[in-house]
């Protein structure tokens, strides 16, 4: 193993100045502070974080395993090219690690990232991903062997003896590599291209980090807590678009720098209160950005105006510096805010004895934030077949949040939320991914304004079919589900949370019916104009799904097409009210239960908006229209669907006030107007809305505004 993995000693208690400021505080730890610290460990270890001292053991082993495959593959190739003997004998290749497992954070199960280094006459094109490729399949202990060599850092994954792994290569400019070789000085970069450099470079930043910290075991322990945090929340993801392991790790450090002193629990406190005020896109960094007569581009946006266009620059702190979250967007960068701001009010009441540690590490619940979610279905024909094309799409997944946020002018945010879920039901190899959806909040929006993302949708589909290694079978689906329709597979338990009953949701907009309650998560069908049809499936069948779907993605090119198509959600001029008689009527308007919105129990705001806008409950026998409509939803109908109902159509109403000009939820609002005095971000600045303009394709467009869609209003006709 490379002499890169040797343990750095932990100094004692801050002396030096860590970091490009001076510190924060100073100030050491108290008495609770210290148990606070030991009560913080061991719900660490309680959840199961660290790995059993077997499995340690066993990762030792697979690494040194691993070191004897690569220096006898390098000995091959030297004889095999004509070099002399004793050069035969001398030829190696040296095996580093770097990512959790280098930092010491790693838990159980948990991928090992490791680098090899080779001479220069070995190569990573045919040398790495053709011959050692090869030597590995033929290993027994080896499964799931996967090249990806476009990726933006070339990379093998594979498992051996079950212990995923993730090797890199770079071949340095030496014809023999020595097995103590400082991969941190920076003459290994000599004479080498670019992915050679991003390939060495996370070897460098890992030993960046450990060298740059006061306190490398609080700094670890702090660490190996907000991973857990992100993970529990969602917001644990590079390829998503939020951050992984490296940004994390990076944030933490700074924090570790500017209370150097500090224990883990100060730690993760301190980290909360410092990112909630962040002034971003300032940068995060470790030391000062280094300039090299190497000439390697680093981040810099005052030369490079890619870099202007960054959201959240977290920069790693080993030449060439660079961007390490470029990834974030405006809408997952938003998402981290919030979360962040959640996580510094209950760090406010676990140092108040409010609360316990517990409650930092609450799951999100995602699937009831949102009224609307786009859901990307993944097929294939075997489960190889779908562990490649499920790596490809999702790493595309962040391309379609991007074009969502430019089509729409960051009208129309998406929330993508990194889990994958499978259907056991279907026949095929399956799994899906969900995005939140809900319109910008805090901005007046024209009554009626509809979101086409068809098209966008459509471009993002094209784009991922032109996989290289595409197959038969393999297929992508993507659709709108509102909340009532997500299937039931997602939830841990099988089944959906059940919701409140009508008489504890009465209760709700009785005690809150006078206050003025803004809309936090508003993503209605007012939204929208998306074209119906039915749920693809390979079976053919569609359990656990809807009757009917809202789909904005035609079905793929190489299957049969549908030619049914629902056209319920029409775009009209006027806005009508409708008066039934009856809960039946109500319901005999062709196709009104698809737009209904049958859920009561986390609605309570909307039904006091409901009742303050003047709508009174359509009370049918034990029914209640409460029950249905206590989101106040608009819903667009047909004017034809009335024909032959009992229903009466008045023209003209204008009674009812769009949900969006009642104001925002008090958390969106802080963020919204705290953005000077708290160091957030305006990310509402036109060339952040629309996306980064490189990662864009084609030209911006949007569709011209929408005319204001028909309206349903219930009153009661008593």
């Amino acid at each position: 193993m490379g002499s890169s993995d040797q343990e750095f000693s932990t100094p004692p208690p801050a002396s030096r100045q860590f970091g490009i400021t001076k510190p924060i505080s100073t100030a050491g730890p108290t008495e609770t502070d210290l148990k606070r610290t030991i009560e913080l460990e061991e719900f660490l270890v309680d959840a199961g974080l660290h790995e059993i001292s077997e499995e340690a053991t066993k990762r030792e082993e697979v690494l040194g395993e691993i070191d004897k495959i690569v220096k006898s593959w390098v000995k091959q190739l030297t004889r095999q090219r004509g070099y002399s003997d004793q050069m035969v004998e001398e030829a190696n290749a040296v095996i580093f690690t770097f990512g959790s497992y280098r930092l010491g954070v790693h838990g159980p199960g948990a991928d090992i990232d490791t680098l090899c280094v080779g001479p220069s006459y070995v190569n990573r094109e045919e040398d790495f991903f053709i011959i050692l490729h090869d030597i590995l399949a033929e290993k027994e202990e080896v499964s799931e062997l996967q090249p990806v060599p476009d990726a933006h850092v070339p990379v093998m994954k594979f498992k051996f003896h079950g212990i995923s792994i993730d090797l890199l290569y770079a071949s340095i400019s030496r014809l023999v590599v020595p097995q103590d070789l400082d991969i941190s000085h920076g003459s290994v970069l000599y004479d080498v291209d670019e992915a050679t450099v991003r390939s060495l470079n996370g070897c460098r930043v890992a030993d960046q980090i450990l060298r740059l910290v006061p306190n490398i075991e609080n700094f670890r322990t702090a660490l190996r807590c907000l991973k857990f945090w992100a993970k529990r929340r969602g917001v644990y993801s590079n390829v998503t678009g939020f951050l992984g392991g490296v940004n994390w790790a990076l944030l933490v450090a700074r924090v570790c720098q500017l209370y150097p002193n500090a224990v883990p629990s100060m730690l993760v406190s301190r980290f909360f209160r410092v990112y909630t005020q962040w002034r971003w896109p300032n940068p995060v960094m470790l030391c000062a950005i280094e300039e090299d007569e190497l000439g390697f581009p680093v981040w810099d946006p005052r030369k490079n105006p890619r870099d202007r266009t960054h959201h959240m620059p977290i920069i790693t702190p080993a030449y060439p510096c660079m961007n390490s979250s470029y990834n974030v967007s405006t809408s997952t960068l938003r998402v981290m805010m919030e979360q962040f701001q959640i996580g510094n009010k209950i760090c406010e009441d676990i140092e108040l004895n409010k609360a316990g540690w517990g409650a930092l590490f609450e799951p999100y619940l995602f699937f009831e934030t949102y009224k609307n979610y786009l859901q990307v279905d993944i097929v294939a024909v075997d489960a190889e077949d779908l562990r490649l094309w499920k790596g490809w799409v999702e790493s595309r997944l962040r391309q379609l949040t991007l074009k969502i946020e430019r089509d729409t002018y960051g009208m129309l945010q998406c929330h993508p939320y990194p889990n994958e879920y499978e259907d056991p039901s279907k026949q095929c190899s399956h799994c899906a991914f969900f995005m939140g959806l809900q319109r910008k909040q805090g901005v007046k929006i024209q009554e009626g304004q509809q979101f086409d993302i068809r098209g966008t949708v459509d471009e993002f589909r094209h784009e991922v079919n032109m996989y290289m290694f595409w197959k038969p079978g393999m297929e992508l689906y993507v659709s709108h589900v509102r909340r009532k329709q997500i299937p039931s597979y997602v939830f841990p338990e099988g089944y959906k949370r059940p919701r409140p009953s009508r008489v504890i949701c009465q209760q709700l907009v009785d005690k809150t019916s006078g206050e003025d309650i803004g809309e936090e998560c508003e993503g209605g069908s007012s939204e929208r104009r998306l074209k119906r049809k039915g749920d693809a499936d390979c079976s053919g069948a569609r359990p656990n799904k809807p009757e009917k779907r809202a789909s904005i993605s035609p079905t793929h090119e190489k299957l049969p097409t549908t030619d049914q198509q629902d056209h319920e959600e029409v775009i009209f001029n006027d806005s009508v009210d409708v008066r039934a008689n009856s809960l039946k009527d109500l319901m005999a308007v062709k196709g009104i239960e698809d737009c209904v919105e049958a859920s009561c129990g986390n609605d309570k705001d909307d039904n006091a908006r409901k009742l303050a806008n003047g709508s009174s409950f359509l009370e049918c026998g034990e029914a209640s229209a409460g029950d249905l409509f206590c989101n106040s939803e608009m819903i667009k109908v047909d004017l034809e669907q009335f024909a032959g109902s009992n229903c009466t159509i008045v023209g003209g109403s204008q009674e009812l006030v769009d949900d969006d000009k009642q104001g925002t939820s008090p958390e969106t609002e802080h963020l919204k107007n705290g953005s000077a005095q708290n160091g957030v971000a305006d990310v509402s600045e036109p060339n952040l809305a629309l996306g980064v303009a490189l990662e864009a394709h084609g030209s911006v467009t949007a569709d011209a505004p929408q005319k204001p869609a028909l309206r349903l209003s219930l009153t009661s006709t008593a």
